[in-house]
């Protein structure tokens, strides 16, 4: 089985020397992606052994999508560069791949963390993203946003991706769920970075969490509808509320009771179209790991004959 390490940095020069050399010394092929870094990063991950290219974008998840592209390899793990995570965990990424109980392992940094390796924002901004994926994907994963994962080539070659920015780690989740493959989290160590964090808490939070909601609509539209048509709902019922107070007040709103009438209308629609989608997106998602499953059971049987 061969593994690549992909690292996408940019001015990583403090950390990335020590990343690469672990990797390399534990036997495994290292790929550092790099975003024109202006101080050492590239040159320190040549000396050390890793095969360096510059992306031609800019951002992380640019860079993530055109490592996949270049590179072929049985596994792929994804590391960042800034020296949060440590290279001799990366056995407890591989293993449940080895064992074949898993197509993609996420490492959840939120179970052992060092002191200052998070602001209380960014921690609090974790748990609530996290949260809101449980709530509307009804999947039970802790940590969506690391940067730590392992994965199978027909996980990463199967991806679309599209967002060019941190949101990256948030959309290659939704599109393992989607397309059928199995992903499991391992706890890792999480530590306290090396150099100056290129994370906006505030505005790169409200990115994932609008990416989060957008993909709704691939990996389950139903939900996607049902938001819409619970919100539609609502505000006819409240419409409709004051519609019939003052009525009993010998006041009449017929414009307002026509747009009451609306408001519910569209909202069952939404809701109705969910339910459509829902059925056949499932259908979909039953028929791809139907279809994995029984690869798998022909390469289990070409490796047995």
């Amino acid at each position: 089985m061969k593994v690549t390490v992909i690292i996408p940095t940019l001015n990583e020069e403090e950390s990335i020397g020590e990343i690469v050399e672990k990797f390399v010394g534990m036997g495994y092929e290292v790929f550092v992606i790099d975003g024109n870094s202006t101080d050492k990063t590239r040159e320190i991950a040549k000396e050390k052994g890793a095969k360096v290219v510059v992306q031609s974008g800019k951002g992380k998840g640019q860079a993530v999508k055109e490592a996949f592209q270049l590179v072929d390899s049985d596994v792929v793990v994804l590391i960042d560069g800034d020296g949060t995570y440590l290279p001799e965990e990366v056995e407890k990424l591989l293993e449940p791949i080895r064992r074949d109980v898993a197509d993609h392992v996420a490492g959840n940094r939120l179970e052992n963390f060092e002191k200052g390796a998070f602001t209380r924002l960014n921690l609090l901004g974790n748990k609530i993203l996290n949260l809101f994926f449980r709530l509307f994907y009804g999947v039970e994963l802790y940590d969506i946003l690391t940067g730590y994962r392992a994965m199978k080539k027909e996980v990463y070659k199967s991806f679309e991706l599209e967002k060019t920015g941190f949101e990256i780690e948030a959309e290659m989740t939704v599109e393992t769920i989607a397309n059928g493959f199995r992903i499991l989290e391992v706890p890792i160590t999480y530590k306290k970075r090396k150099g100056r964090t290129k994370l906006r808490p505030i505005k790169d939070g409200v990115r994932i969490a609008l990416t989060l909601y957008s993909l709704l609509k691939k990996y389950s539209p139903g939900r996607y509808f049902y938001f819409i048509g619970g919100l539609l709902l609502f505000l006819g019922l409240i419409t409709g509320a004051i519609t019939v107070y003052d009525w009993f007040r010998k006041i009449t709103h017929y414009l307002l009771a026509v747009l009451t009438a609306l408001l519910i209308i569209s909202g069952l629609q939404m809701i109705l179209i969910g339910v459509i989608s829902d059925v056949l997106v499932r259908n979909y998602a039953t028929l791809k790991r139907d279809i994995e499953n029984l690869r798998r059971e022909v390469r289990e049987s070409r490796r047995d004959s």
